[in-house]
C-alpha cells in the first residue's frame, strides 16, 4: 500500500468516527445487551432505550458480568471495563435517541412493533441518521417504507451472543444507498465482525438455513423417525454442532421459531417451508421452551 493510500484510509476512518460518535440502540433484550457491549467496547457512546425497568437491570448486570469475566481471563483490564460501562446509558424514552448519530433496532421480533419504532424514530432523528435493524425475519424493505429515508435503512443482523460471535449479516434492500452500505460495513469491521452481504429475502441466509434444519428435525420427531435425544445427538456428535436442533429451538423459544418458519413459508410459498404441526401444537398450548419451563424438553 502506498503512503498516499494509507493516509486516505486513515482519513476515512477518522471521518467515520467523526460522523458516528453516539449509537442509539432500541431494545435491551437477549440481542440488545450484547450489541450494546460490542458498540461500547469499540469506543462508541451507546444510548439504550428499553421500556421495562427489569430488562434494564438485567442488561446492566449481564454486561457488567461479561466484562468482569473478560478481566478475569486477561482480555481487558479493570480500567477498560469501567470505560465501557461509562459509555452505556439507559433510557425508557425513544425521544432520547434524537442525540444518536446511528440507530440499531433490536426490539421484539414483530413487524408491527418494528414499523412503529421506525416511523416514530423517523420524526425524532436527524435526516442523515442511518436506521439499521437486527431483525432475523422481518423484511427490511417493509421497515424502510415506514420512513422518509428508505435509502438510509439497512439490516444489521448480529449473531447470538453478539459479544462473541464474529459473523454479521448486512441486508441491503433495492433502496439502500451505496453510502449507507459502506458506512455499515465499515462499522461492522470496526466492531471486529466478519460481515457478509445478503439481499432482502425471507430470513436472509443464516436464519433461513437454521430454520430449515430445525423444522426438519421437528418433522423427524413428529414422524417417529427417532427420539428427541437421538436427533440432537446426531447433529452434535455427527456434525459437531454445539447444540442439537431441538435443544436450540427450546433455547430460541418455540414461538420465535414458529414465527420465523411462518415468515419463510409466507415469503416463498414453498411446501418445504411449511411449519411442522408438532411445532404449531406446542406453541398453541404455551410450551415455548426454556422460557416457560417446557418445550421439546422439560426444564426446572
Amino acid at each position: 500500500m502506498t503512503a498516499q493510500k494509507k493516509v486516505a484510509k486513515q482519513r476515512s476512518k477518522k471521518t467515520a468516527k467523526k460522523l458516528i460518535t453516539t449509537i442509539g440502540l432500541v431494545g435491551a433484550g437477549q440481542m440488545g445487551k450484547g450489541i450494546a457491549q460490542v458498540a461500547a467496547q469499540t469506543g462508541y457512546r451507546v444510548i439504550v432505550v428499553e421500556p421495562y425497568e427489569e430488562m434494564i437491570e438485567k442488561a446492566q448486570k449481564e454486561i457488567s458480568h461479561n466484562l468482569s469475566k473478560a478481566v478475569e481471563i486477561g482480555k481487558i483490564d479493570k480500567k477498560d471495563k469501567d470505560k465501557v460501562l461509562s459509555l452505556i446509558s439507559f433510557s425508557k424514552n425513544l425521544e432520547d435517541l434524537a442525540k444518536a448519530d446511528f440507530i440499531i433496532e433490536a426490539a421484539v421480533e414483530s413487524a408491527a412493533a418494528k414499523i412503529d419504532i421506525f416511523s416514530t424514530l423517523d420524526k425524532i432523528c436527524a435526516p442523515q441518521v442511518i436506521f439499521s435493524t437486527n431483525t432475523s425475519s422481518v423484511p427490511v424493505g417493509r421497515l424502510a417504507r415506514s420512513t422518509r429515508r428508505p435509502d438510509k435503512v439497512i439490516g444489521m443482523h448480529f449473531m447470538y451472543p453478539a459479544q462473541k460471535m464474529k459473523l454479521l449479516e448486512i441486508v441491503r434492500t433495492p433502496a439502500t444507498s451505496e453510502e449507507t452500505y459502506q458506512t455499515v460495513k465499515r462499522l461492522a469491521l470496526e466492531m471486529g465482525k466478519s460481515p457478509i452481504t445478503v439481499t432482502d429475502r425471507p430470513c436472509f441466509v443464516t436464519s433461513r438455513l437454521i430454520q430449515t434444519l430445525i423444522n426438519e428435525a421437528i418433522f423427524c420427531l413428529h414422524e417417529g423417525v427417532s427420539t428427541r435425544e437421538e436427533i440432537d445427538m446426531a447433529l452434535k456428535l455427527g456434525m459437531n454442532h454445539p447444540m442439537g436442533p431441538l435443544e436450540l429451538a427450546d433455547f430460541i423459544g418455540l414461538d420465535v421459531v414458529l414465527s420465523m418458519q411462518q415468515a419463510l413459508y409466507d415469503g416463498f410459498k414453498e411446501p418445504k417451508y411449511r411449519p411442522c404441526p408438532l411445532l404449531v401444537s406446542l406453541v398453541e398450548v404455551g410450551h415455548l421452551g426454556r422460557k416457560t419451563g417446557r418445550g421439546f424438553y422439560e426444564y426446572k
